[in-house]
């Protein structure tokens, strides 16, 4: 089974003060154009996308230098509520090393849940490659850049705006390959989990 667990580009949460999404219809088949055809604009980090370690850290690599087996591979999807501290996240690692192996290094955070410092520093400990979760953003969204450097410049990609009401928790096959912008800080991207 493949579970999409991308928002919908257009109406997507926003983190506040970004910019929505907009999209234009530049020619239209039902004025006698020829095709159909559309532009838009956003930020990077509408919806559901990833952010780069360039995000939050002034040396860290841009969206196309980070190797995209961070965002491809075996991935545990744990549920959390409030803030997940250390032993919450050292709880995740575990319960993922269990379930699957490499599961470890990509973990989903399902529920209303908030990364706190402590946490981001045992992920960053372990090396893994990804952490997500539901929010617009990891760490706290009143003060978000102590949690996003943490794990930023431990190359720590993170995956924000993922939907995952629909998924239990286990370990399955994430994809969520990042749209090719360059250097830049984030990008959007169509995650989705494939059972194992």
């Amino acid at each position: 089974m493949i579970y999409d667990i991308s928002q919908p580009v257009f109406g997507c949460a926003v983190y506040p003060g970004d910019p929505s999404p907009e999209k234009t219809m530049l020619s239209r088949l039902e004025d006698g154009d020829v095709c159909n055809l559309s532009a838009f604009s956003m930020c990077a980090h509408n919806g559901t996308h990833v952010d780069a370690p360039l995000h939050f850290w002034k040396g860290g690599k841009g969206i196309g230098s980070v190797s995209l087996e961070k965002f491809v591979g075996p991935a545990y999807v744990g549920t959390m509520e409030g803030d997940v501290g250390a032993e919450k996240a050292r709880t995740l690692l575990e319960q993922a090393r269990e379930a699957y192996p490499g599961a470890e290094k990509r973990i989903l955070i399902k529920g209303n849940a908030t990364v706190t410092l402590e946490a981001a520093k045992v992920f960053a400990e372990a090396g893994i490659d990804l952490v997500g979760n539901e929010s617009q953003t990891v760490g706290p969204e009143n003060a978000p850049m102590a949690v996003h450097l943490a794990l930023l410049s431990a190359e720590v990609v993170l995956l924000e705006g993922v939907r995952l009401s629909a998924v239990q928790d286990g370990a399955y096959m994430l994809n969520c390959a990042p749209l090719h912008l360059g250097e830049t800080d984030g990008a959007p991207c169509r995650a989705i989990l494939m059972d194992l």
